[in-house]
């Protein structure tokens, strides 16, 4: 046995058990409601002792009995619930008896599963620096995935859950984060009900959709010719401009608000939807043109020259040729567009004063008052960030082809 391969495998059951604990525990409170205290230190003595058995299993050579990922399974939660006297989250037994039974589960399971990928090829004997250079690169992306996890996740959590919630609830436990299936159907989505009714979201919805729409269309109007006369035409200063469309994202949207502002008040172009149609096509086509460029540029070009020899005009290889060969990267750049002008918070804000035209940010920064209950505004965050959501996962496979589309030449 080498002493290092030893520390190797009880570092990566500590990491694993402490990681897992403070997760699940955590989670347990927000969705019981009761206080839970993880019990961090017995979780990691735990996950170090089903680590070395697991790896002293796999390494002893016997292929019968005990499975080594079961027999670790069994020493973590037997050795849990013995260091923790049978209270693994710091709760009395009664307490959201269910939940903690589920906790627990998900505990053994997920540090099992965690020193199984992780250890799957460690032994006691001497480890070679790449064998241990590819646990520590299991270990580094399986935490990195969980804290990016709870990045995303538990943001997204809270604001739902409290955007069911009454305010008698939230003012009684502002930590209790379950749902309440008591209150009804209408109990639970009364805020978003009330969205409708009483602070006129749908409108806001349609807005923000026509702007959202409104530009992608002008951005498509604007950038694909001008990509395509960069990526397939020769004139002065091409490869200036090639290189120079992204100079705008230089400059601050802040630094450019009060000039605007200024400009549009005078033109009569502020508290207007107009303005707005103004200024996000002029944020959104430098990068529609950098993005499409590079998809032109990597199309064969004889097949717009043949079309050009059959007769078609230039705007008739476009419309015949190039983009029906480029739709994936034209796909691509309407959902980024989208996204960007659905989430845009700043010009709305400063640009519009009438309610009747507030986009979907702008009305749910009109809910941050204290006059209005909490849950209403998390509700409207909630509307706000569902749609984009829902668009981005149906057609992330686009964005991605489209992103990547030109970088590779031939």
């Amino acid at each position: 046995m080498r002493p290092g391969s030893i520390l190797l495998t009880a570092v990566t059951g500590l990491i694993w058990g402490v990681t897992a604990m403070l997760v699940i525990g955590v989670t347990l409170t927000l969705v019981t409601g009761e206080v839970a205290v993880p019990q961090a230190t017995a979780a990691g003595i735990a996950g170090v002792l089903s680590a070395l058995v697991f790896v002293w299993r796999r390494s002893s050579g016997n292929a019968g009995g005990i499975p080594a990922w079961a027999l670790s399974a069994i020493v973590l939660f037997l050795v849990l619930m013995l260091f923790t006297f049978a209270s693994p989250f710091g709760l009395p037994l009664g307490t959201a008896l269910f939940w903690q039974v589920l906790a627990l589960g998900a505990f053994v399971f997920s540090v099992t599963a965690a020193n199984t990928i992780s250890l799957s090829d460690a032994r006691f004997d001497a480890m070679s620096r790449y064998e241990r250079e590819v646990i520590f690169i299991r270990i580094a992306k399986g935490v990195g995935f969980v804290v990016f996890t709870i990045i995303v996740a538990l943001p997204f959590y809270v604001m739902v859950m409290t955007s069911l919630k009454s305010q008698q609830t939230l003012l009684a436990n502002p930590l209790d984060l379950s749902i309440d299936f008591s209150q009804g159907f209408y109990g639970l989505f009364r805020s978003y009900v009330e969205l409708f009714t009483q602070f006129n979201f749908g409108r806001y919805l349609m807005v923000s959709a026509f702007v959202s729409v409104s530009t992608v269309v002008l951005t498509l109007l604007f950038s694909v010719p001008g990509a395509y006369a960069v990526s397939r035409l020769r004139f002065p200063g091409q490869a200036m401009l090639a290189r120079s469309v992204l100079l705008i994202y230089m400059v601050p949207a802040i630094v450019l608000v009060i000039p605007l502002y200024a400009v549009f008040s005078q033109m009569g172009l502020r508290n207007t939807l107009t303005g707005l149609l103004i200024v996000y096509p002029a944020t959104t086509i430098p990068v529609a043109l950098y993005m499409l460029q590079g998809y032109f540029r990597g199309l064969p070009a004889e097949l717009e020259e043949a079309g050009l020899m059959d007769g078609l005009s230039r705007i008739g290889v476009i419309l015949k040729i190039t983009l029906p060969l480029s739709l994936p990267a034209l796909a691509s750049v309407s959902l980024y567009v989208f996204m960007i002008a659905w989430n845009e918070f700043l010009f709305a804000f400063m640009f519009l004063d009438d309610p009747d035209i507030f986009t979907l940010s702008r009305g749910v920064v009109s809910l941050n008052s204290s006059e209005v209950p909490r849950q209403h505004l998390m509700a409207g965050a909630v509307i706000a960030t569902v749609p984009v959501l829902v668009i981005f996962l149906w057609f992330e496979r686009f964005l991605v082809q489209g992103l990547t589309a030109g970088s590779v030449k031939g």
